[in-house]
């Protein structure tokens, strides 16, 4: 038996998602047989977080994602240097503490 020849897949997509949406959440839920991936975005000072896209897909899915992200990332970084991860956070609001 021979190996099956690979296909050559060619992507297409219309205007609108071609576009994107910007993300900076995200939420993963799963079930036994699938798992969500929710994407949104946070505004300072606002509690909400409007989602913007939604995809569904096979756990076996998830993990090519998965190991195509790390992939991704571990490219990034060798050309662009760390991702960072710390953040200074912002100074506090300063509080009035007179009394009347």
């Amino acid at each position: 038996m021979t190996d099956p020849k690979p296909v050559a897949v060619k992507i297409t997509m219309d205007e609108a998602i071609a576009e994107g949406q910007y993300a900076n959440f995200a939420n993963i839920l799963h079930n036994p047989t699938e798992f969500v991936f929710d994407f949104g975005r946070v505004v300072p000072g606002r509690g909400d977080v409007k989602v913007v896209s939604r995809i569904l897909t096979t756990p076996f899915h998830a993990r090519q994602l998965l190991r195509a992200l790390q992939q991704n990332i571990e490219l990034y970084e060798r050309q662009y240097g760390p991702i960072r991860s710390e953040f200074q956070t912002p100074p506090a609001e300063p509080t009035d503490t007179r009394t009347n």
